[in-house]
């Protein structure tokens, strides 16, 4: 089937950057003003209890100060509303634990929106190091192997990624814009556009609960009030591709991903940071793409590079597309959306996503699971 695709969108047009806007115009890149990195340490060495689970706790146990939080709150805003990507530096890292740096990032979180589980485990962060996961496999995840990643989103309106420690050599951060990216396949293959507007199926990677289907089904690109909005992962794509029933890709969409797949990496469209100890990027899902170089870790255990993932729901997300929904569940604007419930979604799940979602002021339907 071949449909027209939508005319391109003009409502986000900082979305539509490349990567010399990013490296021109440095207003993305945040950083805290030493009283702030103070007040940030201040506030997790008063909140951390020695065993007190993640979701046990409250916004109000991080009492950042109001400069601290409009700081921040520029990040945030840059990422949902602006660029698409934001970074802040500054985070205190020396003198820190890695359980106190992850919750520092959790506490962050909980002050600007609804966390969502990430995987089987339903774990609402996750470590990324390397724990040896073969990436291109049923059930790989990037996260846990140390793999060259393909250029993917993730399963929330933003995704935080903080750095405790990096790797010597490798795990750069690679990010490029969705809507540049479909701005430059229309110009050099208009008749390849409508592809990404067809639904895709996409594996679940064995992560469903068990009243879900083990696919998905949306297209790579989809429209919604003027917005554009993107979801692309091509490991799921190709995995789902070994799942009995899902439809062979067409010659047509298997071209038109390549070609996506091929902007993406060029030079002037993907833009490359090193994160650094004490970072923390925060990505949108909707507008931006992101992947990871190979890399090697550091001999000593103590120093494996270690960086704390968190999808948030946000309470002044954009809808979504209608298609959306057999991912996010829900896509209306203010509402809990996005994760992979997993597994072991269980009452003190509901419990923390009920309170946080009233501390956000944001809907939540026990019921509506993605």
């Amino acid at each position: 089937m071949t449909t027209a695709a939508p005319p391109a969108s003009t409502a986000q047009p900082r979305a539509a950057w490349s990567a010399a806007d990013l490296a021109r115009d440095t207003s993305w890149c945040i950083r805290l003003e030493p009283a702030e990195t103070a007040d940030m340490l201040r506030a997790v060495q008063t909140a951390q209890v020695p065993g007190k689970p993640l979701l046990a706790y409250a916004r109000s146990d991080f009492a950042f100060s109001g400069a601290t939080l409009a700081r921040i709150r520029r990040g945030f805003d840059e990422a949902q509303h602006g660029l698409g990507v934001a970074l802040l530096k500054g985070l205190p890292r020396e003198g820190l634990s890695p359980e106190a740096f992850e919750l520092l990032t959790w506490g962050v979180g909980l002050h600007f929106g609804v966390a969502r589980p990430q995987d089987k485990q339903s774990r609402y962060m996750n470590k990324v190091m390397n724990v040896g996961t073969v990436y291109r496999s049923a059930g790989g995840r990037g996260y846990s192997s140390n793999a060259e990643l393909d250029f993917h989103v993730d399963g929330s309106d933003l995704v935080l990624l903080s750095c405790y420690n990096q790797a010597p050599v490798g795990g750069d951060s690679l990010c490029s814009s969705a809507i540049t990216a479909l701005l430059r396949l229309r110009e050099e293959r208009p008749d390849l556009a409508a592809a990404l507007f067809q639904p895709l199926h996409y594996s679940r990677q064995s992560e469903q609960a068990e009243s879900q289907s083990p696919v998905m089904v949306l297209p790579v690109y989809g429209e919604r009030d003027g917005r554009l909005f993107c979801f692309w992962n091509r490991n799921r794509v190709e995995q789902a591709q070994k799942l009995p029933g899902v439809p062979a890709l067409t010659a047509e969409q298997r071209e038109a991903t390549a070609l996506l797949d091929d902007i993406l990496r060029r030079p002037e469209v993907m833009y490359r940071m090193r994160l650094e100890p004490g970072d923390l990027q925060i990505m949108s899902n909707h507008t931006a793409l992101h992947s990871r170089t190979e890399f090697e870790d550091d001999a000593d255990p103590a120093r494996k590079r270690t960086l704390y993932r968190l999808w948030i729901a946000t309470p002044d997300g954009p809808a979504l597309p209608p298609l959306w929904a057999d991912f996010y569940g829900a896509t209306e604007s203010g509402t809990v959306r996005g994760g992979i419930h997993g597994h072991a979604y269980d009452e003190h799940c509901v419990a923390f996503d009920a309170r946080q979602a009233r501390d956000m002021g944001m809907r939540f339907d026990p019921g509506q699971r993605p």
